[in-house]
């Protein structure tokens, strides 16, 4: 088979992406645009449940940066496997924070749900249907 056919599983996974890029570009945008104060917030709230309780701010910012250029990232397929990897680490820490915070399985569950997706994507990559750079040795 030539290896510039495309397939319909590259057409699955670029409906995957755009669908679930779409959802962390609303998710995180307004944590993205809500500065400091949600920053730390969101660093504080989500990096405690994991043990961890310096630089607030720049947690709550790297899950911020993580949806909403991660959600980009992805949809396009641009650096595809690294934020897939930002991605499934956010969503470990999100479902930690539930799970520590007394919501249970059940309110865990959109973040758990999420990490399978990325861990998903991790694994299979972009498909042929993403952009992609030469030197991008994880594309």
């Amino acid at each position: 088979m030539n290896k510039n056919n495309i397939t319909t599983s590259d057409y699955a996974l670029l409906i995957l992406r755009i669908g679930i890029g779409i959802m962390f570009v609303l998710h995180g945008y307004p944590k993205i645009i809500g500065g400091m104060e949600k920053w730390t917030d969101l660093g504080s709230y989500g990096m405690d449940s994991i043990g961890i309780n310096y630089f607030p701010a720049f947690w709550g910012f790297m899950a911020a940066f993580s949806e909403f250029f991660g959600g980009i990232m992805i949809m396009l397929g641009l650096w595809h496997r690294y934020f897939s990897l930002l991605l499934l680490i956010t969503m470990l820490i999100a479902t930690c924070t539930h799970l520590t915070g007394g919501d249970g399985i059940m309110g865990a569950s959109h973040p758990i749900e999420a990490a399978v997706v990325f861990l998903f994507l991790f694994l299979s990559g972009p498909g042929r249907l993403a952009l992609k750079l030469e030197n991008d040795i994880l594309n």
